[in-house]
């Protein structure tokens, strides 16, 4: 029982023993939990550990990462994903797999795009409740992440997403809360960031108002890797696991402010029943692993998920006999996976040039063409233009590489790298039977377009992503992958444009709810490609829309030649514009249809609580307003099919609306002045911009640059030089990135109990020039943690 363990005990289950394990306790039953990365692949590491992905880990099926799945549009394919995950996890003895990650995609600039599924919440949390469900079948528990609206990774450690309630609700929080009620997850994990003031691993409006008492989540909070600020308030406020391993010095602020009454023990033992049922839960359900299958599963995905963008005079499918010319580094060393605490150690790897020469296509040639991250190389050019005279039809892989997306770093534009831009103009000019397969883990430009004949994006397909791509190009496959996200013509397109990502303290999302599509289709300001789009090799009708009080059904053929998939997609939006504030469209359901030649399927796309809710700031409550709403189904955001009315009474018949500024009605949200963005807010701008005077412990180590201390200072200039020279080499270094936006409680947060809370104040002392001061209570604080860590070690070791 709770009850029996004593106050330390109590206290010293709610952090980690290690970087991966939690505290036991065994005279009570209660064992170690080994939790470990896994959005798309498991990341048990094998020697010394860490959270960046830098250290060696086991062999583990490499899948397509989220922004790839989500385009499959296919929430069974993700159940999948996500019952192999859960099996090799069991397999590996990993209890807890941290992943998947859905935060909604605000920017395509987001450094860590790849490993969310979607600019849509209702997308992104049938994906993600899809892996849940597969994930936890297998006796392990998941962990959706990062909860909640940790949309960059710039200062993601430090920033304050400032953001009104309904926006955060009906776009930041409505995927989460897809994935609680429709998937049950037994554990959660807090982002790094604050939420419109406050830590989010200890913000009581997220963790308990609604998380808790709104969706009935009964798991676990988990921190992100250093994620945690006030040890006792997170206790206080809902936060259950703090990790990795602060040591012992959490569980000495816990038991002090128990002790003192600053803390209720009804707190301490709310978190510490959801450990134990945490424990409870995990186990029994294990499988023997088939590493053949789970590759053939991750060849599968990535063939569902790949999306046909172009494809003019059909040059593909490439008919067997085809005499090609493969350009392109990336045929030879694919891009497959995100970098960063994701990185799988993949169980096997299959390039272009492998899968290619299985197939019956006559590969006549091949060229570099150019060089990773480095500048034309006219060599390399002139090899890849010769090599494309020889051929009927040239597969030109290009691509985004390391440097270009990564945790830790968001982009700063959209563009391919020049080199790879310029070697296709270089081919064009000597044949237009040009196929370009792209690799990227977000969102391109593609001012080029034109000069490609067909244009395939595998995104990042994980270890079986080469022969996905083969499979869709020689029609064994027939593509039916849709975009999850816009593609803008131009990042200046963007809504987020003059906000993203936030430099300073704040990270202010001034667009409100006009993200994405919302904002394009409610302007009506035109994309590379629409949200929802992507080709096939055969075509499809619709027709026969029918409507009544519980969703809407229609008939879909396939009027081709061939067997294909077709993603209907539902869209909700309400007529007239005397209502609520809110987008033109919304996706509100949609269904993958798998159909042969000739043949018909009636379909039927179910209304639920999410389909023509909005949240009230004035009730405090879900709404439904009263009138006629549309009802869309069509390929894509952008081509309706077929339409019709739909009236509701609603909730609140006669209700005031509440007044918004005026860029808030139109859409147009792209330069919101501040007293705009504080009506919306409900409350005045916080005057804060680049933090300045002295640095404190929740100052990100990149603040060293403008420190009182010499040293300090000299410290950041060392550090952007090693950074610099990491990105100039073409690969991120991970461990700088992290170190550069890291606060200074993060260095007692993930070192194991050698650095206490005291330490680190005092560390930032002496970087605030006080350095006799800091350096004196850097010792006193030095043997005070010792002193007390050898203690509690002594008491629990003792019980």
């Amino acid at each position: 029982m709770t009850e029996e363990l004593t106050t330390l005990e109590k206290a010293a289950l709610l952090s980690g023993e290690s970087v991966w394990e939690t505290r036991e306790v065994p005279r009570h039953g209660i064992r170690t939990l080994w939790l470990s990365d896994g959005p798309h692949g498991v990341r048990k590491q094998t020697g010394s550990a860490d959270h960046l992905g830098l250290g060696a880990s086991q062999p583990a099926t490499c899948f397509p990462t989220a922004a790839t799945v989500a385009n499959s549009w296919d929430p069974e394919l993700a159940r999948s994903v996500g019952e192999a995950l859960g099996a090799e996890a069991a397999d590996q003895g990993v209890d807890v797999l941290l992943g998947p990650g859905l935060n909604v995609k605000r920017s395509p600039l987001c450094g860590r795009n790849f490993e969310y599924f979607s600019e849509d919440p209702l997308l992104s949390g049938r994906l993600a409740a899809g892996y849940v469900r597969g994930i936890q079948s297998r006796g392990v528990a998941a962990c959706p992440k990062h909860f909640a609206a940790n949309s960059q990774e710039l200062r993601r450690m430090t920033s304050d997403s400032v953001v009104d309630e309904r926006t955060l609700r009906e776009i930041y929080l409505t995927g989460f809360e897809v994935v609680v009620r429709e998937s049950a997850p037994y554990s959660i994990m807090s982002s790094y960031n604050l939420l419109n003031g406050t830590y989010a691993n200890e913000n009581p409006f997220l963790l308990q108002q609604v998380l808790r008492d709104e969706w009935g989540f009964d798991g676990a909070v988990v921190t992100d890797w250093g994620g945690g600020n006030d040890a006792v308030e997170a206790v206080r406020r809902g936060g259950t696991l703090e990790m990795p391993s602060p040591g012992l010095d959490s569980a000495a602020q816990i038991v002090d402010a128990v002790r003192r009454g600053d803390l209720d023990m009804t707190d301490l033992d709310a978190r510490v029943e959801e450990m134990k049922v945490l424990v409870s839960r995990i186990g029994g359900a294990g499988r023997e692993v088939d590493p053949d299958a789970h590759h053939e599963l991750a060849r599968t995905a990535a063939e569902q998920s790949a999306v046909l963008l172009r494809n003019e005079d059909r040059v593909l499918p490439l008919a067997a006999g085809a005499r090609v010319a493969v350009v392109g580094d990336f045929a030879a060393t694919p891009r497959y996976q995100g970098a960063g605490s994701s990185v799988v150690n993949p169980t096997r790897l299959t390039t272009a040039l492998d899968a290619l020469a299985g197939s019956d296509l006559e590969v006549v040639a091949t060229a570099q063409g150019f060089t990773r991250g480095g500048a034309s190389d006219p060599t390399l050019v002139a090899e890849a233009v010769d090599a494309a005279r020889s051929a009927d039809v040239v597969l030109l892989y290009l691509g985004l590489d390391e440097i270009s997306e990564s945790e830790g770093q968001d982009r700063s534009h959209l563009r391919l790298p020049s080199s790879q831009v310029e070697l296709l103009a270089r081919i064009s000019s000597v044949t237009s039977r040009i196929v370009v397969v792209l690799s990227a883990g977000s969102v391109v430009e593609v001012p080029w377009l034109s000069q490609c004949s067909a244009l395939v994006h595998g995104y990042l397909g994980g270890q079986g992503g080469a022969e996905a791509v083969v499979r869709v190009l020689t029609g064994a496959v027939n593509p039916s992958g849709r975009l999850a996200e816009t593609y803008p013509v131009r990042l200046e397109d963007t809504p987020t444009y003059r906000y993203y990502p936030g430099e300073g303290v704040d990270a202010e999302y001034r667009e409100g709810p006009y993200v994405g599509y919302r904002y394009y289709s409610s302007v009506g300001a035109p994309v590379a490609f629409p949200f929802g789009f992507g080709l096939s090799y055969t075509t499809f009708a619709y027709a026969d829309l029918e409507v009544d009080a519980e969703g809407v059904t229609f008939t879909l053929t396939n009027t081709g030649d061939v067997a294909g998939a077709e993603v209907a997609q539902l869209y909700v939006g309400r007529r007239g514009t005397d209502g609520v504030h809110r987008p033109v469209r919304e996706l509100k359901g949609f269904a993958k249809v798998h159909l042969e030649p000739g043949e018909s399927q009636r379909v039927r796309i179910a209304f639920d609580r999410f389909t023509f809710r909005h949240f009230s700031t004035a009730t405090g409550t879900w709404e439904t307003e009263g009138g006629t709403w549309s009802l869309e189904v069509g390929s894509d955001v952008e081509t309706v099919l077929l339409a019709a009315e739909h009236v509701l009474t609603g909730t609140a018949p006669g209700a005031e609306v509440p007044a918004v500024p005026q860029q808030y009605r139109t859409g147009e949200v792209t330069d919101v002045p501040d007293d705009a963005f504080a009506s919306l807010l409900g409350r005045p701008l916080a005057a804060r911009g680049r933090a300045t005077g002295p640095l404190g412990v929740n100052s990100p180590l990149s603040d060293l640059e403008h420190a009182r201390s010499p040293l300090a200072r000299l410290a950041y200039r060392e550090l952007a030089r090693r950074i610099a020279r990491a990105e100039a080499k073409g690969t991120p270094d991970l461990n700088l990135l992290f170190l550069r936006g890291m606060p200074f409680r993060a260095i007692a947060k993930m070192t194991n109990g050698a650095v206490s809370m005291d330490m680190a104040a005092a560390l930032v002392t002496i970087v605030n020039g006080r350095f006799f001061r800091g350096t004196g209570d850097l010792v006193s604080a030095f043997f005070r943690n010792r002193r007390s860590t050898r203690r509690m070690r002594a008491e629990l070791a003792h019980r």
